[in-house]
């Protein structure tokens, strides 16, 4: 092989134009593709920055030439050469004006055939991406991914440096935390037995230096959760994280859309008005079902259980007297879309999410068309198509249970409903804030409250009272930000007064000595003087997906884990040597599958 002594390179293959004719260029980069015509071979040249078209000829140099004839894909090259215009132009490439006639050619690398390939249009499976990582990394579309991560990671750090924000970084190895997902343990060599466990966000840290006085922290850091995964999900991943100090929710709030604000402009060139809408969680869950709800089309979840209550229909009379509802959703001109086949699948679909089954009407040209208008009658079906202001064309879906699974299966079947009509446009971005989240929610499981959020969120003032009466009505003083359909951070005013803390601790169930044994380094600063303090924190990997216009966060990281959290191309996690094993006092109890 060859080596680059005395070549430098001057430009990068994409940026090469029209200006550049004339001059001579040294580029370096990987073999895409060869065309051999015989007197003349091409070559398209790629690197980080695009394609250029290189010509060896034997007129221009022969040792070029011959060397070019042994060239094969993926091969990496330097050439030097003079840029010329091109004789036939290619406008679907940057670089389609020109093209280079390489008088020298330098071969650094040769390559085996790739087992993928290198371009963006391929339909290789996901493992096979996964496992040649370093080559799936080298097509155009990737590498534009991950430009653009590092463009929005520039532009918060810069926005938020610039408004009086600190970075600093803080701890890796944690104490394990009772509350929330399961923890990544690390267990410890020099302490036999005992554990850390790899942070799932900062929080304890960020407030504790919001007691020293930092005024306002930022940190673009790595987090870990030991949980299930999925398209929008990794076990590990990257937080924007902030916190601030004598602020209210209005001031992070507005801080924050300024500084997403700037990233939509300056990384996409797209302008998104501010302030941004801002819904309740009540809201949130009435209208759409989800408290990330995609704010793009239509299709509001409406209630009719008044209008049902008293009818013979007992799927939908039964699920009110049960302290239940019946809701649902006018799809709006699109009957004729959906056949009873098609209804049959929509049914299957809620049965995922505990619903019994699905009722629907259709308002066709012809009149009422729906299985369950003979139970109803018809002045309560008009009654229906009344309050649900339905006119010839719409289809009305119908889920009749318990609250929750009403939510959450017409939450779920509204988003479906729009991705099978296809009526999605990534190009549209509607960011809006939920505000006003309960404090706690049940856990039936456990049979006692858990913090929705975390132990540290204040309640909102006027409800402070129903803490001891009625805990399940108050509500938080937390926000989270969505963009159509995901969750793109969340945060929160944090108690910062110890009485008030304590009594958060005592709804969760903590006594006073499990408290302090859990978070006493916490509680302990919090005799020293607190400054009200609230932060947020963003998840970069879901961002950067949604402002690629990506299905799956693992298209905007580098080297993502599969569906089992698990990595094929480096074989992680693995076996440990049972030398490592004994030196951190571990002894495997390993079940039979």
């Amino acid at each position: 092989m060859e080596t680059m002594k005395g070549l430098k390179r001057s430009h990068y293959c994409g940026e090469l134009r029209e200006s550049h004719i004339g001059e001579e260029v040294t580029l370096m980069g990987w073999v895409q593709r060869k065309r051999n015509l015989g007197g003349l071979i091409f070559v398209d040249l790629r690197d980080i920055k695009g394609i250029a078209q290189i010509v060896f000829d034997t007129d221009v140099s022969l040792e070029a030439f011959s060397k070019a004839e042994k060239l094969g894909s993926e091969y990496v090259i330097a050439i030097k050469g003079e840029v010329c215009e091109r004789s036939s132009k290619n406008p679907n490439m940057e670089t389609g004006n020109i093209e280079i006639f390489a008088k020298e050619i330098r071969v650094l690398s040769e390559s085996q055939t790739p087992p993928i390939y290198i371009k963006d249009d391929d339909t290789v499976k996901e493992d096979l991406r996964l496992k040649y990582r370093y080559l799936d990394l080298r097509k155009p579309y990737m590498q534009k991914n991950l430009i653009l991560r590092h463009k929005v990671a520039n532009i918060v750090r810069n926005y938020l440096s610039d408004n009086n924000f600190l970075e600093v970084e803080t701890p890796m190895l944690n104490k394990p935390t009772p509350e929330g997902a399961r923890d990544y343990l690390v267990p410890s060599r020099v302490n036999p037995g005992k554990f850390f466990a790899l942070p799932q966000s900062p929080q304890i840290f960020k407030q504790l230096l919001m007691v020293s006085g930092m005024d306002r922290y930022f940190q673009i850091t790595k987090c870990f959760r030991d949980e299930d995964l999925r398209a929008d999900r990794q076990p590990e991943f990257t937080q924007i994280d902030c916190e601030l100090s004598f602020v209210e929710i209005d001031d992070i709030i507005e801080i924050m859309e300024t500084m997403m604000q700037k990233v939509f402009k300056e990384a996409l060139d797209v302008n998104v008005s501010v302030p941004f809408e801002r819904i309740t969680y009540k809201e949130a869950m009435e209208k759409f079902g989800s408290d990330k709800p995609d704010l793009r089309f239509g299709f509001e979840i409406q209630d009719i259980s008044d209008v049902v209550k008293d009818c013979d229909f007992k799927v939908f009379s039964g699920a009110v007297a049960n302290g239940g509802s019946v809701r649902g959703i006018n799809v709006a001109s699109y009957e004729d879309r959906f056949s009873r086949k098609n209804i049959s699948k929509l049914e299957d679909f809620v049965k995922d999410y505990k619903a019994k089954g699905l009722a629907w009407i259709k308002i066709t040209k012809d009149g009422i068309n729906s299985p369950i208008a003979k139970f109803l009658g018809d002045d309560i079906v008009n009654n229906i198509v009344e309050k649900m202001s339905a006119k010839e064309g719409d289809l009305l879906l119908f889920v009749a249970d318990k609250n929750q699974v009403v939510f959450n299966a017409l939450g779920a079947l509204r988003n479906e409903v729009a991705k099978r009509l296809e009526i999605l446009d990534k190009n549209e971005y509607k960011l809006a804030w939920v505000t006003e989240f309960p404090l706690l929610e049940f856990d039936e499981d456990a049979n006692r409250y858990v913090a929705m959020h975390h132990p540290f969120t204040s309640p909102m003032d006027e409800d402070i009272d129903k803490m001891e009466t009625n805990p399940g009505e108050v509500r938080a003083k937390a926000y989270d930000l969505v963009l159509n359909g995901y969750e793109l951070g969340g945060g929160s005013i944090r108690i910062f007064n110890s009485e008030l803390q304590s009594k958060m601790f005592n709804l969760l169930g903590f006594s006073e000595e499990e408290a302090y044994e859990k978070f006493g380094f916490l509680l302990n600063a919090f005799k020293y003087g607190v400054p009200p303090h609230g932060g947020i924190a963003f998840g970069l990997d879901r961002l950067i997906m949604l402002l690629a216009k990506e299905d799956n966060i693992r298209q905007v990281i580098a080297f993502p884990k599969t569906q089992n959290a698990s990595c094929l191309m480096t074989d992680a996690p693995a076996k440990a040597d049972q030398n490592q094993l004994e030196e951190l006092s571990i002894m495997l109890n390993l079940k039979e599958d």
